[in-house]
């Protein structure tokens, strides 16, 4: 799972703000119980609490690389055509330290710029800052599977997996207003915004970028509704291709799976494609 969280800010000198970054790093232990990463800089801070799933060994984070001046990576989630994109950005001529997704994800910012989102496949949330620009990026998946929160400072932005990261940051306000109580007691969701006052999220299929300059928005991705034109039986062949490519990829892993069953129909078909994947 992973937890990701940082803050940026021109107005002071973050290298000195490890305490803090510390404090909001350690609020999302439970998403990440094998490992704790920090990286410092003067104007940003990334902190990672990390599941170890692929790479168990090199997949260390925040990651950096070198592009004429550092990049650094704070990343939560799994990209599922990594492989591809790994060999793609070989043939490219990028040379590879890990076997991680992390890396490639990493590379792959460096060679096509913001770009290279719109080639992932998978659900991940994560923090790129890049020393060139001066410049943080927040992506999360198109769906929306991997939370990403905010909160705009008048210098900056702090940011977390979950809320309990951002608060454990004295700039974030521990306050909540009418229409955060509302999503609370009618159980709703608002996309893009938190229950605390001030506080925003990422949307799916979302870039957030911050500079000096401010913080701007754009959809990478959005979902579209088109016509269903296939047959019965194309739409049972191509479900059941999209099916099997889906759990193909999901269970690439270095340690052991488990699957949760309901007892429903999903549950069932999920295991029994996996079962037969990791069984051949």
């Amino acid at each position: 799972m992973c937890g990701i969280t940082g803050w940026t800010d021109w107005s002071r000198d973050l290298g000195e703000q490890r305490s803090i970054l510390e404090r909001m790093t350690r609020t999302l232990a439970p998403r990440g119980p094998d490992a704790e990463g920090l990286w410092l800089s003067r104007h940003a801070l990334l902190g990672h609490r990390r599941l170890a799933i692929i790479d168990l060994e090199n997949g260390a984070q925040p990651m950096l690389a070198e592009a004429g001046g550092r990049v650094a990576l704070t990343y939560s989630g799994e990209v599922y055509n990594f492989r591809e994109l790994r060999t793609e950005l070989q043939r490219l001529g990028h040379r590879f330290e890990t076997r991680s997704d992390t890396e490639v994800v990493l590379r792959a910012y460096v060679e096509w710029g913001e770009a290279f989102v719109e080639r992932l496949n998978g659900m991940y949330a994560f923090a790129i800052w890049d020393l060139r620009s001066q410049e943080l990026l927040l992506i999360r998946d198109r769906m929306g599977v991997k939370p990403l929160y905010y909160f705009p400072t008048s210098d900056g932005v702090v940011f977390g997996s979950e809320p309990k990261a951002l608060l454990a940051n004295q700039l974030v306000p521990r306050k909540v207003r009418a229409d955060g109580l509302r999503e609370i007691l009618e159980m709703v969701k608002t996309p893009g915004h938190a229950v605390f006052d001030g506080m925003r999220e990422v949307m799916p299929g979302e870039i957030v970028r911050i500079n000096r300059q401010g913080l701007g928005r754009r959809h990478y991705w959005k979902l579209e509704a088109r016509e269903h034109e296939h047959s019965l039986d194309e739409t049972i062949r191509h479900t059941r291709d999209l099916l099997e490519d889906i759990v193909d990829r999901q269970i690439v892993a270095d340690v052991p799976l488990c699957s949760l069953l309901s007892g429903g129909l999903d549950s069932s078909i999920i295991t029994a494609l996996a079962s037969k994947k990791l069984l051949a």
